[in-house]
């Protein structure tokens, strides 16, 4: 009896060995793994082609890593933007993503070996036009406009939107950028930590306008059949901003990220983006789109700083950004 229950235990433990599976740790912005983000469908759709055990770890993704260093636990990540991309890189912990970037369909051109884009869209100030019914038209009217004009932003030393605005002021008014921030200033209703924070404020009817992204009114189109949410567009050009995905090369699961890399680029993968992520996938051409981004207008001009001008200009830029807000 006793040799019985031996046996019958080593069976047990041998299935049970058999039926685990090797986790796939990736580490993403909260968002990206909320019940209202596209995390639970990727992560499902994964699973199923993987054999494997996607795990979510969420929080601030570049410094958890720059904390942890070599001694990582992720085998990927997801949701670096390209304003940050230059402080991820210098850590040497990234491996090729081995993707044809040629498939992409960026409004810039993307050539880097290393993190793969799988979202973009610009930056912009959201109104609705049933409390707003004449939205200021350019950069330089809403500089412009009454002290009662009320937006909310969010704070770019923890919002990588609150960082793309700060850039795309610089990127429209150069070194008068500092005197552009003291004229907004007074509009400014609230700077948030982040950006869910900003746009409830907006949805309340707290502020005229928020800082979001050119496709945020796709969400209120086709999940609530709202055409009142507009972006305003300017001739001064939108910043572009898109999030990226990149293994890491210390990974004990290299098969499997490349096997993520893979998945990325994918139609299932890019098919969730529109209507989970509410901007515009990295590979999809417009005809692809649902039909709520048709209605989308699009800026006549992309603004956009390379990984490298984008580091360089942080700084300077954060210190004429906190002249104006202390």
């Amino acid at each position: 009896m006793k040799y019985a229950s031996l046996l019958a235990g080593l069976v047990i433990a041998t299935a049970a060995a058999a039926d685990e599976k090797p986790v796939f740790t990736v580490y993403a912005p909260d968002y990206f793994a909320s019940d209202w983000g596209p995390g639970p469908a990727i992560e499902k759709g994964f699973e199923e082609t993987c054999g494997c055990d996607l795990r979510f770890v969420t929080g601030d993704v570049l410094p958890r890593i720059l904390l942890e260093g070599a001694a990582t636990e992720a085998d990927a990540v997801i949701g670096l933007n390209t304003d940050v991309l230059a402080r991820a890189r210098a850590t040497g912990l990234f491996a090729p993503h081995g993707q044809d970037t040629a498939r992409l369909t960026l409004p810039v051109v993307w050539s880097d070996a290393t993190f793969l884009p799988f979202n973009w869209s610009e930056t912009a100030f959201i109104y609705d036009e049933t409390r707003l019914p004449v939205p200021p038209a350019s950069f330089d009217d809403l500089l412009n406009a009454p002290d009662d004009l009320k937006i909310v932003i969010q704070d770019p030393r923890s919002s990588i939107s609150g960082l793309a605005l700060m850039l795309w002021v610089k990127a429209v008014y150069g070194d008068k950028a500092g005197e552009a921030w003291a004229r907004l200033a007074p509009k400014v209703l609230t700077v948030t930590k982040g950006w869910s924070e900003a746009y409830g404020l907006f949805t309340d009817g707290e502020a005229d306008m928020v800082l979001s992204f050119t496709t945020s009114p796709a969400y209120h189109i086709i999940a609530e059949g709202d055409t009142t949410k507009k972006a305003a567009i300017f001739p001064e050009g939108h910043y572009f901003l898109t999030e990226t995905a990149a293994r890491l090369a210390g990974s004990d699961q290299p098969e499997l990220g490349q096997a993520f890399m893979d998945y990325v680029l994918s139609d299932a993968f890019q098919d969730m983006i529109a209507t989970a992520n509410w901007s515009y996938p990295a590979r999809f051409a417009p005809e692809d789109l649902p039909e709520g981004f048709a209605a989308l207008p699009r800026p006549a001009r992309t603004l956009f700083y390379t990984e490298d001008e984008a580091e360089a200009l942080r700084q300077p830029a954060l210190d004429e950004w906190l002249a104006a807000f202390r």
